[in-house]
């Protein structure tokens, strides 16, 4: 069977791909050498935090740090209580009226960590369940966590993460513990320094100024998980760009997107999501392309880059721990189907080539 880029460059000019742009990928998966302990494994970590979470969830508006602790928990039980401060943060899971439990926003004694498997940490984002009571919540988190390790399998230039298993002990209410699956998401400052490269303080960029290759590959992950919850062009106003996007680059080349935040994605099915109504979808399972027309030749490389890793990115949704048959099944078929939208060249055209921006 001919490879996507075969098939695809004996159609129009613009699917012909240039041997230069392929030998001088910035996008490869590197090894893992500078990545810190916290993110050297993808083994659930187990942990309890002990915090006033009643006044956490009441006050979640503050920017005010609570005390807490935090234990990382081994077969002989919960080990040495690092002292840890927190926060609520976030913008829509941080409201009342969207989630019970709000995110997080941990913040380490760098002293305190050396020597733990948390050594070099400082502040770091966690991904919570949203909701209590429902499961299906707590499903979004864990396929959360594998559109991060999906990311991971196709370019170094992502954000680690690292799935927790928490217990939630607040100190307010006799100790009342709810335990729940959580993300930690990797600081801005460790990827920074792990791929070698530096933020763009930037408040707005145009298509011309990302670089193709990675702007292209981002756009075809974020159509396999069915995101449009995303920007590399903007962000809120009198707020850095981007959306849901960080921007990285070295001195005099191009601006690289790397994105975070997959929970309104169709992949994970949030039961809180919805689609963009300036979007033409009906629902976050829908799939709408949002890459840029000026970069549809270098779309061969990024779909063979996906279809390359199919049986890995499989083996990642039938492995993952905490998520449930039903779940499992549902996302599986969900990936199938992003598949059969670039089985062809016809399919590429109608899914990605006219709906480009």
């Amino acid at each position: 069977m001919k490879s996507h880029i075969q098939a695809l460059s004996i159609c129009p000019l613009v699917f012909v791909i240039a041997v230069a742009a392929v030998t001088a990928s910035p996008i490869a998966a590197g090894d893992d050498s500078d990545v810190q302990p916290l993110f050297q494994t993808n083994e659930v970590l187990r942990v309890q935090i002990e915090a006033p979470f009643t006044t956490l969830m009441r006050d979640r508006n503050s920017d005010e740090y609570q005390d807490g602790l935090f234990h990382v928990v081994t077969e002989s039980g919960p080990g040495e209580a690092l002292e840890v401060k927190i926060r609520t943060r976030g913008n829509y899971r941080r409201r009342e009226e969207n989630c019970e439990f709000a995110p997080l926003r941990l913040n380490f004694l760098k002293e305190q960590v050396r020597g733990t498997i948390l050594e070099g940490q400082d502040k770091l984002k966690l991904v919570t369940h949203c909701d209590n009571s429902r499961r299906s919540y707590e499903q979004s988190v864990v396929l959360e966590y594998l559109a991060y390790r999906i990311l991971n399998e196709l370019t170094s230039l992502s954000f680690r993460a690292r799935l927790l298993h928490v217990d939630y002990i607040d100190t307010e209410r006799d100790n009342k513990t709810h335990t729940k699956y959580a993300i930690l998401i990797e600081e801005e400052e460790s990827l920074y320094r792990r791929i070698d490269m530096q933020f763009a303080a930037i408040g707005s960029v145009t298509p011309e100024q990302l670089d193709p290759q990675q702007t292209t590959l981002i756009g075809v992950f974020q159509y396999l998980i069915g995101n449009t919850d995303f920007s590399p062009l903007r962000g809120a106003k009198d707020e850095f760009c981007c959306h849901n996007i960080v921007l990285v680059s070295r001195p005099g080349a191009a601006l690289m997107p790397i994105p975070y935040d997959f929970d309104l994605s169709g992949l994970v099915d949030a039961p809180y999501a919805s689609p963009n109504p300036d979007l033409k979808i009906k629902k976050v399972t829908q799939r709408l392309y949002r890459g840029y027309c000026m970069h549809n030749e270098q779309l061969p490389g990024a779909i063979d880059k996906v279809t390359e890793n199919r049986d890995a990115i499989a083996s990642l949704v039938e492995d993952q721990e905490g998520l449930l048959a039903g779940s499992r099944d549902t996302a599986l078929r969900y990936i199938d189907k992003f598949y059969d939208r670039v089985s062809a060249y016809a399919e590429v055209e109608k899914n990605l080539i006219r709906e480009c921006l």
